[in-house]
Order: C-alpha cells, then structure tokens, then sequence
C-alpha cells in the first residue's frame, strides 16, 4: 500500500472555503463531464455518522475510460465507471473509491481543513506522518497538465475584486493573510502482480493533478462563490448536479462518431481472481476457486479532487 499526505494551501478562511468547496466541486464536475467521460451524482443528502455527528454524503459515478493509459484500458471493460462516496463532515471529510469489476484495489482519503499553513505535522491525531511521505502542493507554481491550464485561473495574474486578495508572489504560503490548508491523507493500494507499482504512481499522479486544478479553481473563481449563503450554494449544487447528470446520460446515449472503429461486443469479465488468472495476472495469494466463491455480483473496492 502507498500512502502519501498531500498539504494544499490556499488564501482563504476555513469558512470561505466551506462554501468554495462545494462551489468549485459541483462546477469542475460539470466541465469535466464531455466526450463520454464525466461525473453523475447518485446521491446527495445530510447523513449522521455515530463519530463525527451530522454531515452530508455525496455519492457519485465518474466515468473516465478515455482518460485511462493504454496499459490500463486493456484491463477494464468498455463501459467503465469508478463509484465515489464522500462522507462531508466539515472540516474533516472521508472519501472512498470503488470499482464494480477489479478486485484487490482500494483508496481511501482523509482531508482535515485548518487556519494554518500546513505547519500541523499530526493533524489527523493519530501518528506524524512521516517527512517523506509529505509533498506540499504549491497552487501557484507547481506544474498542472497543459490541457488545464487557463489564463483566467493562473493565479500569478489572478486578483479578487470582491477581497482585494491577489496575485500570488513567489513565498506567498509565508506571508499571506488569511491562509488556510486542506491537509489530505491519500492510501491506495492494487495487489496485483506486475501491475501494482505502476498503478499506484499513476493513482498518485493523477490524485496531484486533481488536487492543484480543484484548488486553483477554488481561488481563482472567488468573486463567484465569495458571499454565498450555505443555502445558496447547496441550491447552485443542485442546479450543477441536474446539468452534468444531463450531459453524461447525453453522452453514453450518443452513438460513435461517424466512420469511428466498431467497439468490440464482448467485454472481459473481471469480477473475481479466476478472471484475471486467465487474463495472465497472478497474485501470490491467488488460488482457482471453487463454484462457491465466485461471487453472483460484481466486486466493490472500498477506499478523495475533494
């Protein structure tokens, strides 16, 4: 299993970014979900959790098999979708992955917002977490794929008109006021031989990735969200979560571009060990099953952009 915490920083209160999270997650959802990938929500309703009291959960369906490596699209079925239940219990929040057909897999993210600069080194109350597994993110100047960059969310040239805050300047996570930090502790292990290495740093890479555009956005769309209500931002969720069901249902109905390569018919089953035994997987501890074991329905991993 790799485990990493990731310390995000931002030029916001812990009450700001209450609102801006909700804002920024329910619009990105809505702009990534195009060309058949995207985000349906499933579930959104106040949940009671006998530790952590009231919150809300969130459970989505992110469909993203075009975003996926080659190495990686051989091993999942056409129509492919990661299930997401995110537990919001303010400022602490747990987040959970599954995958109906591939065992073996799971990650699981814990985040804990606080008004500091990352400087907390036992936030989640439990153990440090050890120096090297740490990687502050710099919404700044760390690097984002080129295809999410936009000029309007570079926040070296970004300044709020509603708070006077911005441009970020190179030590800003030393000098700005106020300052917040999403602290999220990432574990996400794939025990399958040959395969767990190279999955896991993708998981990673890709967790990074998602973690410096939903943030950027966050402070880049201040003026936008700055001022809302808790029940006015929940209402602008409903509103987004209606408009991305909407265009990823338009999506998967929508047939295959003209003069597009026929998809095959028969997707590969990956429900139990057996099946990946015959796609040439092993693992250590894999053994052929006998009729009983092989489950009736498909798997489910338990297992974090918030």
């Amino acid at each position: 299993m790799l485990m990493k915490e990731y310390r995000i920083c931002m030029p916001l209160t812990l009450e700001e970014y209450r609102i801006g999270q909700l804002y920024m997650i329910s619009k990105h959802s809505c702009e990534q979900s195009d060309g058949g990938d995207g985000v349906q929500v499933v579930k959104n309703e106040p949940d009671v959790h006998p530790q952590y009291g009231r919150g809300q959960l969130t459970e989505k369906r992110i469909y993203l098999n075009s975003k996926l490596p080659s190495w990686a699209k051989a091993l999942v079925p056409r129509f492919f979708y990661v299930t997401e239940k995110a537990w919001n219990f303010y400022p602490y929040t747990i987040t959970e992955y599954s995958v109906s057909f591939l065992p073996r897999f799971n990650i699981r993210i814990e985040t804990r917002f606080e008004n500091n600069n990352g400087s907390n080194d036992n936030v989640f109350g439990d153990s440090p977490t050890p120096a090297g597994s740490v990687t502050f993110l710099d919404i700044l100047s760390d690097p984002i794929p080129d295809k999410h960059y936009k000029e309007t969310e570079d926040l070296s040239r970004w300044q709020s008109r509603k708070t006077g805050r911005g441009p970020l300047e190179k030590g800003w996570r030393e000098q700005q006021v106020p300052i917040m930090c999403s602290y999220k502790r990432v574990q996400c292990s794939f025990e399958v031989y040959g395969f767990q290495t190279k999955t896991e740093e993708f998981i990673h890479k890709n967790i990074r990735d998602i973690l410096l555009v939903g943030h950027r956005q966050a402070v880049a769309w201040l003026d936008e969200w700055h001022g809302l209500s808790m029940e006015e931002v929940r209402e602008y969720e409903r509103t987004m979560q209606d408009k991305t069901n909407c265009k990823v249902k338009s999506n998967q109905n929508a047939g295959p571009p003209a003069g597009a390569r026929p998809a095959l018919s028969r997707s590969i089953s990956v429900t139990d060990e057996l099946s990946l035994m015959k796609m040439g997987l092993t693992t250590p501890t894999m053994s052929m099953p006998c009729d009983s074991s092989v489950p009736q329905s498909p798997m489910r991993l338990n297992s974090t952009p918030e």
